[in-house]
This record gives C-alpha cells, structure tokens and sequence, in this order.
C-alpha cells in the first residue's frame, strides 16, 4: 500500500484530531497506497507460492479411496458499503472520495470440516477489503456468538478474514488511529457493511455444508506480477536467490472444493501474489480491483459449465504480496522524458512524484480500468486452465482439520537469529522512506525509497516528527538503520496509532497448511516463512497420516485478521525502500513471524497434548472510541419541477458495439441505502414482449456515478452507463436502463425507495 499520513499524523500528536485533520487539509499527503500454464510439477529448486507438491494423482472419477472425505461449505454475500462521500482505502490520499460504483464487492466463505470431530473446522474468509482488520473480526467473531448454538464450532482459533488487498474500495472501517486519518475517522455504516456481509456469506457457507473432497493443484501464472522494489529484492543473498527463477512467485495453488454425493464443484480458493492496485489512484470508483475481476469473470463461467452447481465461489486470495505489482510493464517518468525511474530510489530528477507504474493498457486514460481488467482476466484465465485439468490432475488432500490462533505482542519480542544470537522485535515504527510511496502510488513532498541513516529529507520532519513523539535513543537503535519518522507504536493519544498486538494463526486442512499472514510479506520473506513451516511440519511429522510421498504443502495468506503494514527479509529491511521502511517492528519482524508460527506447530497435530496454545494478550477494539468526521446524509431534495427518478439527460436512440450508452437521471445520496444484495444499477433487454435485467451494477462493463449539484439544496444526480463490449456476446436488440434509488426527506421522516427509467437504446 502507498502511505500518505505525514502531515496528519504528526499533527495529531501535536494539537489534537481536530487540528490533524484541519493541518491535512492544508498540507495535503503523500498520494500513495496506505498499507497498499499449467505446472502441477514446480521446480525442485524453487518455492514459488509453496513448497513443491510431488508427484500428481490422475483421477478420472470421485471415489472415496482418493482423498479424506471432509465436511465443505462455500459461500458468497455482498459488503459494498458507501460508494460515495467516503474516502477509498489504500491509497490515502485525501482527494480520492467515493463517487460511485464500478463493481460490488464481496465476502466469500470456505468452510472445511472433519467429518470424525465435528468441532474442527476451518473458516477462511476471503473479502474485497483492503486488508483484514482487528475491529472487523471482532465483530465477525461477535456476530457468529449471536447466530446461535450450531455457530459456536467457529471461533478465535479457526476463522481467519483475509483481504485480496483492493486499493478501490470504502475506507473508514479500521481499527487503529493511523488509517483512520484521511478516511476521517471511522464510519459505522462502512464496518457493518463488511461485517454484515461476512457474516451473511458465512452462514450460506454453513447452510451449504455436505460431505465433499478437495483436491490442490498449481499453474504458472508469468504475466500478472512483477518486483516493484527489485533493488530491495537483490540484496538477498545470492545463494539464495539463484534457487529461484524470478524475482516473484509466478505460482498460483488452487484449492478446489467437490461435493461427494453428485461430484459438483463447489468452489475454489486459489493463492496467488499482486497488489490491488491496478486501479490508480485518481480512480473514485468501488471496484475489487484484479483480484475482485479474477473472481467475477470465473464464477460468471461456471454459470455455464455442466459440471458446476449453482451458487458456485471462486476466492482469489492474495499471498506474499508485498513487493509485488500488477503495473507488469514497469516504472516509468511520466514528466515526457519516457525514461524509466531511477533502479535505486525510483526517482525522476530529484523527486518520486513522476515515477509511476504502467499497467498492460496505461495507454488508455481510465484510472487505470482496462489495465485493472487485463490483470484480472490472466489471473482468471490461468485458474480456469488450471480447474479444467484437475479432472485428471491433482493432490487429493488427505488428514486432520486443525488450527491455532494466538495473540503475541511484537513491541519487544525476544528471538532467535537465524545465526544463532538472541535478537528482539521492536514497538512499531515507519522510516522516511514510507512516505515516498510506491511506484504503484508515489509520495509527496522530499521523500525518497531507499533511505537509510540520516534521511535525505528536509530537517523540518524532525522537528515535525518531535511534536508527534520523539523516538528515543534505545527505539533507534532497536529499528536501525531504519530512520524514524513516525513512532507509531509509543503513541496512545488519542487512542493507538498501530497494533502492537499482532495476530498468529496457521490452518491445517490435511497436508495443506495456511500461514495467514497480518502484514504484507516481500517475496523473499514469504518464500522463507513457507519454507520454515514446511521443514518443522515435516521434523515433527505433522502430516505423516497422509500419503507419505506428499510432503506438506504450505501457502501464504493475507493481509488478514489485522494490518500490520509490511514484512520484509533483514536484507531488504537494511536498505530502507519502501517495504522495509513500512516493516513496523524492527529488522527482526521476519524473524519473530517463523519463529512464533513454527514453534506452535505441534497444536496442529491430529492429537496434540494440549488443543490450544495460550490466547495471549487482547488487542484493543476502538469501534466506540473514534472518531468521525465524515457527515451524514441530511435529506435529498429535487431540482424545481422534476421528480426523483426523472430523466434528464436520456440515452440515444442507437449504440454501435464498442460505444458507451448512458444516462442522466434526479438522484439520491446512495448512502442512504446501500441496496447489499441488489443493485443502483441495471441493464434491461426487451425479449419477447416484456423486459428482462441482463445486467446490473455487480457487472464491471456497467458503472454507477453520483454527483452533488447542490449541498445547500440537497440536490444530486445520477449517471448510469454500459461499456458495451465488442465480442461479449451481447444480443442486438432493444435496451433501456433502471435506475435504483432512495432518498431521505427535508424534515427527517423514513426513507423512501424510488426507480427512474430512461428511453429505449437500440444496440447494433
């Protein structure tokens, strides 16, 4: 994620949130992200998204020789929350505000079950967010106690709410302080929204439950990712970095789910590592960017398929992802030169401002659209490849459902160094160089990556930085070389910036164990991580009741459960780019991840000698306690002499394929209802004599855009159009648009729902 909380955050310290907001307002922020085919054999030397998987299984047909037999459940619910009013999350730039709706976004549950002990169970949780969050599972977790007794199988140790790491989506929902800032605060409604929605998608997971198999195979995916931070990348060592034949991982692992009555799939969940910021950040449109496409476009196919069922789930969730990027044509100066950025600082001249990533299509002017739906189409593509040839290609999963979660704080952790010596974490912390950015969304003002030592910045942020909170001399020596800018993790005022408290679950499915990650891992550290828990699962042989000739098969998920913004090997720490600045607890935080996660491992044993490791400390929850500066709707009202819903720019008569229809509609504040599991939006075909909806707001090629007209009168409109597509099998024929909306009356009074319909379009 980009960082852009500079001025706020030092403000906040200094003269209260009030001020803060009031000094962001002025200065502005960095405008960068906050936090920001098929290969069944991968190479033995390589560790692309987990270790390799053996020799394959053909299987022609489901029997129950081929697998553990497992209880499976998938599941799938709407959290889009306000799509306008309310900065987007990721980016944290304060000019990127919501205006309307591209794409909804979505919960999607996994269930998995043993069928022998109906109390283990793993809950995977893959939402279009950002990252996960610690309010959020908080009230996750609340909210499954409230559904009742058949609920309580799912809990601290088994759930984990993982992120596919949008950058496009409502912000406002976190916990901490920090990514509050220029969200302004935190909204209600946001957070419900997303914890309604998971919640909701969790019990149709639930409802959903039947005997089934799963299966895991992997596919090479070489066009979709690249190292964004490769100077970083190459300070590993060498001998390390020859076992692998890129810089990211280029493996997708998918998880698919089969029901054993009827062989129909259920779902998949793949792994696979590139950030969610295909869509720029000049884009005010809710979108679940690449990864919210990938998964669109492959649970509109199995509509189709004869083998699928309905209600199908496809999760696209993310992996080692930190240093990737989906601008796969790299970083360039867009101040006309068409050179590329500096390799080192990713610099043009002597700022980071003009340094940007190009995505496949940045030719193309739309906030970064068409790239967002290039990036997302390989990633399906390269899954629906990769699903087709499971019929005959596979690893059946076999074994023991089991988990762990436990909380650990990393404000000063002791732990083993890989050389033997006792090491510590450190309370968190962000260097210099997390205010440059990315070259996904670069910083502002004198920052620069790869800043260590004395900061190449002007001398003012420390003294700025001081009125926040001075680190003191044993806090700099803790997090050296890392300059500190924002000591994040010694500030309570007016509530905590950061977590100290960090989140440390691993999921067992059989063979199949899932690292869930907090923070946002480089790929060395994730490739590491993955290797770590593979070597003790196999010292401790945690697997050895299924097939010995297939070792543990180990991925990495997250940002999940809370966001602790980066972790990134020691090597790539010491250079001080962006990952190692935004690495929160020290050099050492790679190393307290493996050296926690691995020495738990003995609880996922089939009969551990005890169930659960110690819960450890809580993390505070600060949903009653912050702030909230974002208005509230206070009534709709209608230009004179028009109603809600009145056309007032209609489309034209005829579209040729290729163009955009539009049009113009009396709206309302969408805030006002944020129709979860309908639609602002909708695309209606006139087929033999009545209309018929072919398409609605949850379609990438339709967009919902609202615009304020008058703030004093209450007044807005409405723009709905369709990207009508050259070749996707679109019927000629006769259409019109419905428009959706509700408004809130002058004088209060309940909320009233109305429709608008425009003319009638002939497509050609």
């Amino acid at each position: 994620m980009a960082r852009s909380h500079i001025a706020a955050a030092l403000a906040v310290a200094c003269l209260g949130i009030l001020i803060t907001f009031h000094l962001i307002s002025q200065f502005g922020l960095p405008n960068v992200g906050f936090f920001h085919f098929h290969d069944i054999h991968p190479e033995a030397t390589a560790s692309p998204n987990q270790v390799p998987l053996g020799p394959t299984v053909s299987r022609p047909g489901k029997t129950e020789g081929d697998g553990s037999l497992y209880l499976l459940g998938t599941g799938k619910a709407d959290i889009t929350g306000p799509v306008v009013e309310i900065n987007l999350m990721g980016y944290a730039d304060l000019n990127q505000v919501g205006t309307g709706l591209r794409q909804r976004l979505y919960s999607r549950a996994f269930i998995v079950g043993d069928i022998a002990k109906q109390e283990e169970r793993t809950l995977y949780l893959v939402l279009d967010t950002q990252s996960g969050d610690t309010a959020v599972r908080y009230g996750i977790l609340e909210g499954l106690k409230e559904l009742g007794p058949e609920y309580q199988v799912y809990g601290k140790s088994n759930v984990a709410v993982t992120g596919t790491h949008s950058h496009s989506g409502p912000g406002a929902w976190l916990n901490y302080l920090l990514p509050q800032i220029t969200s302004k605060g935190f909204d209600e409604q946001s957070y419900r929204a997303i914890v309604d929605g998971a919640l909701n998608s969790i019990k149709r997971a639930h409802e959903s439950l039947a005997p089934g198999y799963l299966t895991v195979a992997t596919t090479k995916i070489h066009d979709a990712n690249i190292n964004r931070s490769l100077y970083a990348y190459l300070a590993n060592p060498k001998e390390e970095r020859a076992k692998f034949p890129q810089d990211v991982d280029k493996t997708m692992t998918m998880l698919r789910f089969q029901k054993a009555k009827d062989g129909k799939d259920m779902g998949i969940l793949t792994w696979f590592p590139v950030h969610g910021t295909s869509m720029l950040g000049n884009n005010t449109l809710i979108t679940g960017d690449n990864k919210g496409v990938a998964a669109m476009l492959f649970e509109k196919d199995m509509e189709s398929l004869d083998d699928g069922i309905g209600n199908f789930v496809a999760g696209f969730s993310q992996a080692n992802v930190g240093d990737t990027s989906p601008n796969v044509l790299g970083a360039y100066c867009e101040d006309g030169s068409g050179e590329k950025c500096n390799f080192q600082d990713s610099t043009c001249g002597n700022g980071n401002k003009m340094c940007h990533g190009r995505g496949p299509m940045f030719r193309k002017k739309d906030q970064g659209a068409s790239s967002c739906l290039e990036i997302g189409r390989r990633q399906y593509a390269g899954a629906k490849a990769l699903y087709l040839s499971m019929t005959t290609n596979n690893i059946p999963i076999k074994g023991s459902v089991r988990s762990f979660h436990t909380y650990r704080d990393f404000s000063n952790m002791t732990v083993q160094h890989p050389n033997g010596s006792s090491v510590s974490t450190c309370p968190a912390a962000l260097g210099y160089s997390f205010a440059a950015g990315t070259t996904d969304g670069p910083g502002a003002f004198d920052f620069k990556q790869n800043d260590t030592g004395s900061p190449n910045a002007n001398p003012v942020w420390s003294v700025v930085r001081n009125f926040l909170r001075e680190p003191s001399e044993g806090q700099k020596a803790c997090h050296a070389p890392k300059p500190i800018l924002l000591d994040v993790g010694e500030i309570e005022r007016p509530y905590l910036w950061t977590p100290n408290i960090v989140d440390i679950q691993v999921l067992r499915i059989g063979q199949l164990l899932v690292v869930v990650s907090p923070g946002e891992a480089t790929t060395m550290a994730g490739r590491r991580w993955r290797d770590s828990i593979s070597t003790t699962a196999s010292a401790i042989s945690l697997t050895s009741e299924a097939d010995d000739e297939n070792p543990p098969i180990v991925v990495l998920g997250g940002p999940a459960n809370s966001y602790t913004h980066y972790i990134a090997t020691e090597e790539e720490y010491n250079i001080q780019r962006y990952e190692g600045a935004s690495t929160l607890y020290g050099p050492h935080t790679l190393n307290a991840y493996i050296n926690v996660t691995s020495s738990l491992l003995p609880y996922l044993q089939t009969n551990p000698q005890s169930k659960h490791p110690p819960p450890g400390p809580d993390p505070p929850i600060h949903t009653n306690i912050s702030f909230n500066f974002n208005s509230k709707v206070r009534f709709d009202r209608t230009p004179f002499f028009k109603k809600f819903g009145q056309v007032l720019t209609d489309v034209k008569a005829a579209y040729p394929r290729g163009d955009t229809a539009s049009a113009t509609f009396v709206g309302a504040n969408p805030r006002n209802n944020l129709r979860l599991e309908g639609t602002f939006a909708a695309v209606e075909h006139l087929s033999q004599g009545s209309w018929k909806r072919v398409r609605d707001d949850s379609d990438w090629d339709v967009i919902y855009r609202w615009k304020r007209t008058s703030t004093i009168l209450g007044t807005s409109e409405v723009e709905l159009s369709w990207e009508v597509g050259e070749d996707d099998g679109v019927e000629g024929g006769l259409y019109r648009f419905r428009y959706f909306g509700d408004r809130k009356p002058f004088g209060g009074g309940e909320i009233e729902a109305f429709e608008g319909v425009s003319g009638v379009f002939r497509i050609e």
